[in-house]
Order: C-alpha cells, then sequence, then structure tokens
C-alpha cells in the first residue's frame, strides 16, 4: 500500500512595505493581486518576461504584505479612493478586497509621530521585532522591506536623530530582511549606516518617468557626439508625493538623482534646473516636460522637448514586484551588500552601475544569469 505524500508548501517570501497605506503600496498589494489572480496583465514587470525564466523568483502569488505606516486608512478603504481616480480599474478593488485586507491587517504603525518620546535606539528595536513577528507569524521563507513611504528633506550635519527612513533601513538589517530604498530619502545612505550588510540591499529612488527617458536621452546625445548646452525640467504633480516636495528641502533630495544621471551620461552637468509644482487637482497623475537645448555640427542651435504625462503609482508598482522578487531570491542565494546590478530600476543606483539605460539593462540580465545559475 503506498502511504500519500502531501505537497510541499510553496516558499512564502514577505514584502515589508514603508507607507503601506500609500498610493503607490496600495497599488503594490492590489496589483499583486490582480496578476497572481488572472484578472490583469503583468504589464510593466519585467521579471516576468522570458529574460528572467529559470532564475527561481517567486511567484507573485507567493508574496505576503505588511508594513509600516503612521496613517490609519485601511487599504481596501484607500484602494476605492483610487480607483475613483482612475489609478485602478473601477471593480478590482472588490475583487482583491479579501489580498487588501489581509494586508491591512499586517500594517503596524510606524514614526516617529509628533510627541513620540522614544529614542532612535527603541524606535529602531521596535520596527524591527515588527519585521520579525511578521516574518514568524506567516511562515516566511524571507522579507524584503521596501522604501515607498513620502521623500523627506536630506539630512543636515546638525540633526541629532536619524531621518525616519533610516530608521527603518537600520530595523530591517536587525531583522536579516534585503532592502529596497525607492524614494529619495537617506535610508541606508546615512553616515550613520556604512555597512558592510549582510543582506542585499539596493537603491536609491525609484526611475520611472522623467528621469527614466533621461537615462535614453543623455547617451544619445553623447554618442552621437551632440553637445548639450542646458537642458532644464518642470514636474507637475499632485498626492502625497507632491505635498511632500513642496518643502524645498525634500525637492532637493529629489533632484539630486535626476542631475546625477545627466552628470554621468554626459561627463558634465549642463545648465538647467528641474522645477517640481505641487498641484494637488492632479491627484496621483504627473506631467513632466523637459527642454534640451543643444549644439551640432558648425555650431547650429537645436532644441529637443519631450513631455512625459503617466501615473506614477502604475510606473512604480511593477518595479518594487520586480525588485521584492530579485532580491529575495539574491538573498536566498547569500549574495549581501549593494546590487549594483539593480541600477536599472533607480535614479541613484549603488556605487558600480552603468549610467545608461541600456547598459543597466544589459547588467540586470547579468544578475539574472547568476541567479538563474544557481538555480539549476
Amino acid at each position: 500500500m503506498t502511504t500519500p505524500t502531501s505537497t510541499p508548501a510553496v516558499p512564502r517570501t514577505g514584502i515589508w512595505l514603508i507607507g503601506a497605506r500609500g498610493s503607490v503600496a496600495t497599488t503594490v498589494v492590489a496589483g499583486c493581486a490582480a496578476v497572481a489572480g488572472g484578472l490583469q496583465p503583468a504589464i510593466g514587470m519585467v521579471t516576468l518576461t522570458p529574460h528572467f525564466a529559470g532564475c527561481g523568483l517567486a511567484d507573485p502569488g507567493s508574496l505576503v504584505f505588511g508594513g509600516h505606516d503612521v496613517v490609519s486608512c485601511p487599504l481596501p478603504k484607500r484602494a476605492e479612493q483610487l480607483a475613483a481616480r482612475g489609478v485602478l480599474p473601477y471593480d478590482l478593488p472588490q475583487a482583491v478586497r479579501g489580498e487588501l485586507a489581509a494586508a491591512d491587517a499586517e500594517v503596524r504603525a510606524g514614526g516617529p509621530v509628533v510627541d513620540d518620546l522614544r529614542q532612535d535606539h527603541q524606535l529602531i528595536s521596535r520596527f524591527a521585532e515588527d519585521i520579525a513577528s511578521f516574518r514568524t507569524r506567516n511562515n516566511l521563507a524571507r522579507c524584503v522591506v521596501v522604501n515607498v513611504a513620502s521623500t523627506e528633506p536630506a539630512p543636515r550635519a546638525r540633526d541629532e536623530r536619524l531621518p525616519a527612513s533610516s530608521l527603518y533601513a537600520a530595523a530591517a538589517l536587525r531583522a536579516d530582511a534585503a532592502y529596497v530604498n525607492f524614494t529619495p530619502s537617506a535610508g541606508l545612505h546615512h553616515p550613520a549606516l556604512p555597512g558592510p550588510y549582510d543582506v542585499p540591499v539596493a537603491g536609491r529612488d525609484g526611475k520611472t518617468g522623467q528621469t527614466l527617458l533621461r537615462s535614453v536621452l543623455g547617451p544619445m546625445f553623447a554618442q552621437r557626439a551632440l553637445t548639450v548646452r542646458s537642458w532644464s525640467g518642470t514636474n507637475l504633480l499632485g498626492g502625497g508625493d507632491g505635498a511632500a516636495l513642496a518643502d524645498p528641502d525634500a525637492a532637493a533630495a529629489k533632484n539630486a538623482g535626476k542631475a546625477r544621471v545627466l552628470a554621468d551620461t554626459l561627463g558634465a552637468t549642463p545648465e538647467g534646473v528641474v522645477h517640481i509644482d505641487d498641484v494637488p487637482s492632479m491627484g496621483d497623475w504627473k506631467t513632466a516636460w523637459d527642454h534640451i537645448a543643444f549644439e551640432g555640427f558648425l555650431g547650429a542651435r537645436m532644441v529637443l522637448q519631450t513631455t512625459w504625462q503617466g501615473c506614477d503609482s502604475a510606473l512604480a508598482a511593477p518595479l518594487v514586484l520586480d525588485l521584492v522578487r530579485l532580491l529575495a531570491r539574491a538573498h536566498e542565494v547569500g549574495l549581501t551588500g549593494p546590487l549594483a546590478e539593480l541600477g536599472f530600476y533607480f535614479k541613484d543606483p549603488d556605487p558600480g552601475a552603468p549610467s545608461s539605460l541600456s547598459e543597466q539593462y544589459t547588467a540586470l540580465l547579468g544578475l539574472a544569469g547568476r541567479l538563474r545559475a544557481e538555480h539549476t
């Protein structure tokens, strides 16, 4: 008589989102449920293209969500708000309500908040315990912490406390979780967190729109030996990020990554600045305009203008899911520290990453090859 055997459970991976009830996080959770359930195609998820087959990446259906936030609006309600604004398909919040509610049940109070008397080490311990408990409670093979919160002002030398993004980053390290900073905030780039790191880490500031285009156009001008005289731009956006970037210090942190792309691809930073304007009525949509003045043969003066209009949450969510799948797999095979091969996803990639999008994509495929080799 043959003894029945049960099918081994598929290992599950946790995604711990900092800013778990924000627009990007809500789109990540709803979008992952829609893709896993076959309700929507995985448009924008690079890791679900054939180049990443056989790499051992976690299936979208095996991802479990939780996170920290300082707001109380539950994820199902937040999803309904996004659907009303056209960010999510109108019927998606109801179709994935169970998944949204399950993720919301795993959201814990973030901080520091006004009048929070806890010291940095106490906050780090609390956040790390939340992440570790999430992992144990859900029997997760591993966990990836992703910062998708609103942009912070850059730290100042006289600051005595760590910024919130760095508190969460330190907590991720303590909880043995891989870490992604999808924002321009300090995170692991703070001097108090110099490394080395025992987990894989990536980023800073997801490359979703204007800078994505710059990483293509910058190399084009350089490769064609055309002299860029100035490169100016304007961003109009609303939502939580628009409100956060109304702070000049936060906007400066955001623009640093945009400027770096041009400096790296052109060899120098051209004249011109980027303006970021908060337009609340735009909600989660943004418009980015670039004016590029360049010089051709015999000094001919020419201009290229581009306009990018998009939904930031819809652009960001598939990249977050890609990064989680790649970081979790990298952690599984024992990779540690910054992964320069993931520069494809960031305005401010880790040291050693190439600058142009095509070179970054080649490096990303190289990482896929390494992960595939470990899987065979």
